[in-house]
């Protein structure tokens, strides 16, 4: 069979690794630590910023309507306290009614600022 190209030269073959250069691989290992190390600086929040994302309250909220859901969550609360204590012996129990005896105590914050609320409301009528 005849060949219309002649066979090339036989040659060492050379891997394009041989010769390393130390600038190049270490740009590359920077590089490649930033992009999965290093955060990126505009994406970032502050961790105040992250939190208040999570639950917000419109600014312009009702402030009866803020009073009335916040005795409904410390009711919640207290309910959910003493079913726990109920289940509990010993000091976990002690610290389940401490806590317990805490949100009562916001509730009784929360039933202050309902009336205060609704005396101000009657006086401007």
């Amino acid at each position: 069979m005849f060949k219309a190209t002649p066979n090339p030269p036989e040659t060492d073959p050379v891997s394009p690794y041989a010769t390393l250069d130390s600038r190049k691989l270490h740009a590359a290992a920077d590089k490649a630590l930033d992009h999965y190390l290093k955060p990126d600086v505009d994406t970032l929040r502050s961790s105040q910023e992250r939190a208040m994302k999570m639950f917000t309250v419109v600014a312009d909220a009702n402030p009866e309507a803020l009073n009335i859901e916040t005795y409904e969550t410390f009711s919640t609360v207290s309910t959910l306290l003493l079913d726990l204590a109920d289940s509990l012996d010993d000091k976990p129990r002690h610290l389940a009614m401490a806590i317990y005896r805490m949100s009562e105590l916001g509730l009784m914050l929360v039933e202050r600022s309902l009336d205060n609320e609704k005396a101000i409301k009657v006086t401007e009528a």
